[in-house]
C-alpha cells in the first residue's frame, strides 16, 4: 500500500507544477513505497499523531517541525529525507483532517502498537511539544487525551510527563515584570 494513500494524498501532479518537481516527488514517494503495508502504516500514524499535538495550539513551530523529523528518523528508522517527507504529509493531513481524523488514526495506532512503543509515542510527544521550550496547556491536554485513547494508565501519563515538568507552561513562573 502506498504511503500516499495512508495519508490520502495523490501523487499525480497539479497545475502549475513543472515535471522535474513532479519526478522528484514520485521519486521519493517510490522509496517510501517500499516499506512494508504493516510498517509504512505504523510510522505514518505514528508521524499523523506527532503532528496532532504539535498542531494542539493551532501553531507548529519550525521547532516542532524539526523535532518530528529527528523522531521519525529514529523511530521509524528512516532516512532523513524520507522522514522530512512523512512530517510534512502528517502536518497536512492534520491541517486538513484533523478533526475527523485524530482519534480514527491513534485507534489505528493503538492496534498496531505494544505497550512499549505506545510509551515510546507518548514521551515523544512531549518531546515535540517542549522542542520549542514550552509545553502549552493545549498541548498538555492533547497528550492526556491521546494517552487515554491509547489505553495508558494515569501513572504512566505522570510518569512520562513529570520528565519534561521544567517546560510545563502552567508551572513556569511570569517574568517578573509581569503581574500575577
Amino acid at each position: 500500500m502506498s504511503i500516499l494513500k495512508l495519508f490520502g494524498l495523490d501523487s499525480r501532479p497539479q497545475a502549475g507544477e513543472s515535471r522535474a518537481e513532479t519526478e522528484t516527488v514520485r521519486k521519493i514517494v517510490a522509496e517510501l513505497d517500499h516499506l512494508p503495508e504493516e510498517r509504512a502504516r505504523f510510522v505514518a500514524a505514528f508521524a499523523y499523531i506527532l503532528s496532532r499535538v504539535a498542531r494542539a495550539d493551532l501553531e507548529v513551530s519550525a521547532e516542532e517541525t524539526a523535532a518530528m523529523e529527528g523522531i521519525v528518523v529514529e523511530h521509524g528508522r528512516l532516512p532523513e529525507q524520507q522522514a522530512i517527507i512523512v512530517v510534512q504529509m502528517a502536518k497536512t493531513q492534520n491541517a486538513l483532517f484533523g478533526g475527523t481524523e485524530n482519534f480514527v488514526v491513534t485507534r489505528e495506532f493503538n492496534q498496531l502498537a505494544d505497550r512499549g512503543q505506545k510509551l515510546a509515542l507518548l514521551d515523544c510527544l512531549f518531546a515535540v511539544s517542549a522542542a520549542d521550550e514550552s509545553i502549552s496547556t493545549a498541548e498538555d491536554t492533547v497528550i492526556r487525551q491521546i494517552a487515554d485513547e491509547l489505553k495508558l494508565d494515569h501513572a504512566d501519563f505522570i510518569e512520562v510527563r513529570r520528565r519534561f515538568r521544567d517546560k510545563l507552561a502552567v508551572l513556569k513562573q511570569p517574568p517578573p515584570d509581569e503581574p500575577r
